[in-house]
C-alpha cells in the first residue's frame, strides 16, 4: 500500500512537460492513446466533481491568435504541450484552439505568461 500512494504522490507531482512525455510513453509503447488515459483518470480525480465545479479549480487556455511572433508561438506550444513540430503548428494554424484544458489556476495563468510574452494572444476560460 506503502508502494501505491508514494507512485500516486509521483504522479501528482510531475510537471506538464513529464505528463506529456509519459502519454507520449503510453501511446508509443503500451497503445494507450493519451484521451483515453484522460477519460479513464478524469472520474477517479474528480470524486467531489460537483463542490469542484462550484469552485472552478480547473481551467482550460485558449489560443486566440498566434500574433506577430508565430515561429516563437509554435516553438513555446511545442515544448509546452509535448507535440510534435508540425501538430504544434497546426494548433497555432488553427486558432482559436484549445491548448491545455483542466489545468489548475497557477498553471493556467504560467501558461497566458509565457504565451504572451511570445506574442500570442491567449485566453483562461
Amino acid at each position: 500500500m506503502a508502494d501505491l500512494k508514494s507512485f500516486a504522490e509521483q504522479l501528482v507531482n510531475l510537471t506538464v512537460k513529464e505528463v506529456n512525455e509519459l502519454a507520449q510513453i503510453l501511446k508509443d509503447e503500451y497503445g494507450i492513446e493519451p484521451a483515453a488515459a484522460a477519460v479513464v483518470a478524469g472520474p477517479a480525480a474528480g470524486g467531489d466533481a460537483p463542490a469542484a465545479a462550484a469552485e472552478k479549480t480547473s481551467f482550460d487556455v485558449i489560443l486566440k491568435e498566434a500574433g506577430g511572433a508565430k515561429l516563437a508561438v509554435v516553438k513555446l506550444v511545442k515544448d509546452l504541450t509535448g507535440l510534435g513540430l508540425k501538430e504544434a503548428k497546426d494548433l497555432v494554424d488553427g486558432a482559436p484552439k484549445e491548448l491545455k484544458t483542466g489545468v489548475a489556476k497557477d498553471e493556467a495563468e504560467a501558461l497566458k505568461k509565457q504565451l504572451e510574452e511570445a506574442g500570442a494572444v491567449v485566453e483562461i476560460k
